[in-house]
């Protein structure tokens, strides 16, 4: 469940950067910058999406603008990262129960 995210890598001219576009925006007009080590406390899907990049990679800094999605690879690859950002808004992954009609009907109450 949840929406996946179509993503796109797009060329980039430098040597150890790689941009991605996806079709949502993650961080409406403004930019948004990690780079490793920085702790994020954040909770909007920008930072969730630079936590699990972070820990998928060792990538060197991260930009969010938008829709696009640029990363600073350090001695990284792009491999795996785009079926992270993917399913960054899919909530019942493999290994998660999905809840039955009655108990989301007992949270509701």
């Amino acid at each position: 469940m949840g929406q996946p995210i179509t993503v796109v890598e797009k060329p980039f001219s430098r040597p150890g950067i790689a941009r991605f576009e996806i079709n949502r925006s993650l961080t409406g007009m403004g930019h948004e910058r990690y780079q490793a080590g920085q702790e994020i406390l954040g909770q909007n899907p920008s930072d969730e999406l630079a936590r699990r990049l972070f820990a998928h990679a060792e990538f060197a800094g991260l930009h969010l603008n938008a829709n696009m999605i640029t990363i600073d690879l350090g001695s990284a690859t792009t491999a795996g990262g785009a079926d992270i950002i993917t399913d960054l808004h899919r909530f019942y992954v493999e290994g998660v129960e999905v809840p039955s009609a009655e108990e989301l009907t007992n949270q509701a109450s």
